[in-house]
This record gives C-alpha cells, structure tokens and sequence, in this order.
C-alpha cells in the first residue's frame, strides 16, 4: 500500500483541524457522525437502538422491502427510530432488477421517507455483487425523478465516474461482498476512487470490525455504512461503541498523515551528543 496522499487538505494544522471537524455534507445535508448504520439482523428492536445511539450515527439506513413501513406499529423496525432523532435513509436491498429498484425508491417517498435513496441493483445471489447496467439505469431514472442518490457500487472507478455524471449525490463502493467481514480488500481502488470524485465516497458493506473501518477511512474516504459487523457481534452495543471511535481514529489519522514507509531503520532519538 502506498502512502496516504492528502488531496482535500494542505499541512497546516489549522486547515487540518477545520477539516476534522467538517461535516460530513451529502446532497447539500451536513452530518456531524461519518458512520452511517444499518438496521438488520439484529437480535431485538431494543438492541438495534441502543446500538445505534452507542454508534452516534445520524443517518440510519432501512431496508424499503423488508421492513414493515407502519410506523404505528411497536414490534416494527420504523416505530422506534423517530424521524425527529435520525435521518432515515431507505434504501432498495432485495431488488435485483432497475425496475424493482426504482419502485421500491417511490413506494419510500409515498410512505413518507425522504428523498435520499440508497440505491443497491444486486446482479447475482450468491455474492450480492452489483449488477453495473441495472444499477446505471436505476440511478438515472431516480436522479431525474428528483431523488437524492446514494449508488452502492463495486471498487471499479469507471463505475463510479459514471454515477458521478449522472448526478448522483455520494458514491458507496465496497470495501467487500456484503456481509463478509473480510475487511477492505482493494485499497488502491478506493483511494483512486476517492482521488477522481468530488461528490462523497462512502464505503459500504465487508467492514468486520473495528480495524477494518479504520484502515477503511485512512485511505481518505468521507465516511462508512456498515451492519452486519455491529449486528452479528457479541455484544452488538459494545461493537457499536468501538465503530464510532475507529471510524473517528481512522479519519484523524488520515488527515494527519502517517511517517513515510521505509526499507531500512532510522533511529528514533538523535545520534548526536550521546554518552561514550
């Protein structure tokens, strides 16, 4: 992996301390929390909550086609996230077709979600891949339906070029299949991905654990959608807590750049003026 190379800040500390402290703006909608969480698999509804308030995420993201979209009832995902604490951000997982995908994004809006969209196109069952063409289709029919897109992708940069021309708001590559907890297998990727956009790049599925995510925002994305590694963990509260604070490690620490890599030892204490 090759050096972490700064192309939103210069080296001044005052400028690096701004950016740290910048909010995370997708389509024109600023958010102080870069971890955006989802909300399946978890073992009950109070769990989900709680780990999501230990996370300190804001944007909480929930499955249009899974979840019931009657918020009056309590056993429900919808009832106990109230749209005054977090922005919801529905989104089309299931759907493996641009039709159903857009479909799914309208029924959202009719039942009162906003108009952010996670856009998810799955071309094949067994690895949860995107499917490219769907997906391309999918985004330019919601974008010209006034939609706020937020495209889940694979790590290709002609992919994300092209959803960056068709408007959308934030491009989501991921890190690796959904639900692998592989971690990031394709850095250079990202960062190229990150290095040539100018609309948000957010990281989404195959972060595992707290390393992951924040070897995952060193590489100088904006910010990391994850579930299953919360949901799945021992203690999905606890997991939530380490997320929120790697995700903020991994960020400063990108900003702050690390030590260039070298093949050959440098003392660390100066070799001058040392005792004979």
């Amino acid at each position: 992996m090759t050096d972490t190379v700064h192309t939103e800040t210069g080296r001044d500390p005052g400028t690096l301390s701004a950016a740290l402290a910048a909010p995370l703006v997708i389509g024109g909608r600023a958010f102080a929390s870069r971890l955006l969480i989802g909300t399946g698999k978890y073992r009950s509804n109070d769990v989900m909550v709680r780990a999501i308030e230990a996370s300190g995420a804001e944007v909480v993201t929930v499955a249009v086609r899974r979840v019931d979209l009657d918020r009056r009832k309590e056993e429900g995902i919808l009832h106990h996230l109230g749209a005054d604490r977090y922005f919801l951000l529905a989104n089309t997982a299931g759907c493996y077709t641009a039709d159903d995908a857009v479909r799914y994004a309208r029924l959202a809006r009719e039942a009162g979600f906003n108009d952010f969209v996670k856009l998810e196109v799955i071309g094949d069952r067994e690895t949860l891949l995107p499917d490219v063409e769907g997906l391309l289709a999918a985004a330019r029919e919601l974008v010209r339906d006034g939609f706020t897109v937020l495209a889940y992708s694979n790590d290709d940069l002609i992919t994300a070029l092209r959803l960056e021309e068709i408007g959308c708001a934030a491009v989501m590559p991921l890190a690796s299949p959904i639900g692998s907890g592989l971690g990031l297998l394709n850095p250079y990727g990202i960062r190229a991905i990150k290095r040539r956009l100018s609309v948000p790049v957010i990281v989404d599925a195959g972060v595992g654990t707290a390393s992951d995510a924040c070897l995952t925002m060193e590489q100088g994305v904006d910010g990391i959608l994850m579930n299953t590694a919360i949901a799945e963990s021992r203690d999905p509260v606890m997991m939530a807590g380490a997320m929120r604070q790697a995700v903020e490690a991994g960020r400063a620490a990108y900003l702050a750049g690390r030590m260039p890599r070298r093949e050959i030892a440098v003392p660390s204490s100066p070799e001058r003026g040392m005792l004979e």
